[in-house]
């Protein structure tokens, strides 16, 4: 539980204009365990590292709480409410006309 970093793996648009030293707060130990390393866009270390950010196609997940982790958190909501999904690749993008 508190503040730690995500290291990303893969770069998604959700993350972006987050800097690669933000702090996010999570609040429980729980994380996912994904089969296999495709979907995993980011990790965090605590005594382990966990998979702490998952996404496949038009999903997106975080262990974190976005809404309680200040400006980068505030960046991420706001990212994933402008991000379009593109089936011609694998992210999508954050709409322009939106930012």
């Amino acid at each position: 539980m508190g503040w730690n970093q995500v290291r990303l793996k893969r770069v998604h648009p959700v993350f972006s204009g987050v800097a690669p030293e933000s702090e996010f707060y999570f609040v429980h130990s729980f994380y996912p365990a994904p089969v296999g390393d495709e979907t995993i866009i980011g990790t965090t270390d605590h005594g382990i590292t966990f998979t702490s950010v998952l996404g496949e196609k038009n999903l997106f997940a975080v262990q974190f709480h976005p809404e309680k982790s200040g400006p980068p958190g505030l960046t991420i909501l706001k990212n994933f409410c402008l991000w379009e999904v593109d089936d011609d690749t694998e992210n999508g993008s954050i709409s322009s006309d939106q930012r």
